[in-house]
């Protein structure tokens, strides 16, 4: 592991090299989804789920489908299906064993995010899952939130990182295949070639 010789060790020594936050920005989180959150919500094709055991071990997953597939119910609950996987279902677990969840929204081309955090339950009610179905496919599961805090997060990384500009974009050339990642972990019968068919067959025929 290696060795740094200068680390934060208390909040009075983080915020004596950083500062202070403006009042704006310290007091924006508000406990509930307003017209401006459902609005966000309603546009966003794209979600990273943040979730913790009770040990502590953090998962963050990507979550994606057609704009506004995050559906909320009320100002404090919001549902987000679940499609099939790879059945790993590291966020569920984690839920049953500590409820706390985040969610970070994003937009394409919008430099905006928002953070919704709360108290996370799986359900199966038929009723909400019907109203997700696409192509004619309800989700089996569903990972409701109730909502305890939300607040946009300003620009400043969309910007820095260029996400947003295909020409700023970094060459794919030279960065691997996910097929070529699971081949450390692959029975050795299986070949490079079976593997990428696999995961070209899973995209094709288990997208919903």
């Amino acid at each position: 592991m290696f060795s740094f010789k200068n680390i934060i060790q208390n909040e009075q020594e983080l915020v004596a090299l950083i500062g202070e936050p403006h009042p704006v920005a310290r007091d924006k989180a508000i406990d509930h989804l307003d017209d401006f959150c459902k609005t966000y919500i309603a546009r966003s094709p794209f979600v990273v789920v943040a979730t913790c055991d009770e040990n502590g071990n953090l998962d963050t997953s990507p979550k994606g489908d057609p704009a506004g597939f995050v559906q909320v119910l009320d100002d404090h609950t919001l549902v987000m299906p679940e499609r099939p996987g790879n059945k790993r279902a590291d966020s569920y677990k984690n839920i049953l064993r500590n409820p706390k969840a985040t969610m970070i929204f994003l937009i394409p081309g919008k430099n905006e995010t928002l953070r919704v955090s709360g108290h996370a339950r799986i359900i199966y009610d038929e009723d909400i899952l019907q109203t997700m179905a696409i192509n004619g496919k309800p989700p089996k599961l569903g990972l409701a939130l109730h909502v305890e805090e939300a607040f946009f997060h300003c620009a400043k990384c969309m910007v820095r990182s260029n996400l947003w500009q295909p020409e700023q974009w970094p060459e794919l050339e030279g960065l691997p295949t996910l097929a070529q990642t699971m081949m450390k972990k692959a029975p050795q019968h299986i070949s490079l070639k079976d593997m990428e068919a696999g995961v070209d067959h899973d995209v094709e025929k288990r997208l919903y």
